[in-house]
């Protein structure tokens, strides 16, 4: 289809929950490929719906590495059904260009979802690996949640961000990260 134009933090709709995807349709099956190809062109390991300006839950994934084939996963109407667990790991966005900071995460996360058939599936991913921290990652977006929402050390990142030109954390946005602290300090 298209690699569409990303947008960056601080734009509104990057805030808003997405809606409900009722029938995997041709206009679906088109966002999910404008969603690969950005994603792709951008150099991402993932891209929601959002992230384009539709507000739609959908998200793609593909943590396949420079020498393996590519292996997108498609996820329509994601809910996380599981999680445990925690990890501290840098992330990025392709909406906050060569910003990153360390944030928290679950290691593991089962999430059910439809894929680009309108098929429900289950997938798990384990370990802190990067598909666990790049599905929470992407959820997040469908329901208008940032990374730098979990960050670690709200200044750090302020720091971070102004060196990119980014708007500040917002603190009233910060998650509460409770269950995950309580899993770091164990």
């Amino acid at each position: 289809m298209a690699v569409k134009r990303v947008l960056q933090y601080g734009e509104k709709s990057l805030r808003e929950p997405s809606k409900e995807v009722h029938k995997v349709s041709k206009k679906i099956h088109e966002l999910v490929q404008d969603l690969l190809d950005t994603m792709y062109a951008k150099n991402g390991v993932g891209m929601a719906a959002p992230q384009i300006g539709v507000n739609y839950r959908v998200f793609v994934v593909d943590v396949s590495k420079n020498d393996e084939p590519l292996n997108p996963h498609v996820f329509i109407n994601p809910k996380i059904i599981k999680k445990s667990g925690a990890v501290i790991a840098q992330e990025g966005c392709i909406s906050f260009p060569e910003a990153y900071t360390d944030v928290k995460r679950y290691s593991n996360v089962t999430v059910k979802a439809l894929d680009i058939n309108g098929r429900a599936f289950i997938l798990e991913a384990k370990d802190g690996e990067l598909l666990s921290r790049a599905i929470q990652h992407e959820y997040d977006h469908l329901d208008g949640i940032l990374f730098i929402d979990h960050c670690v050390n709200r200044f750090e990142t302020d720091k971070v961000l102004a060196e990119h030109n980014l708007p500040p954390v917002e603190p009233e946005k910060l998650a509460d990260d409770s269950e995950l602290d309580k899993e770091l300090n164990k």
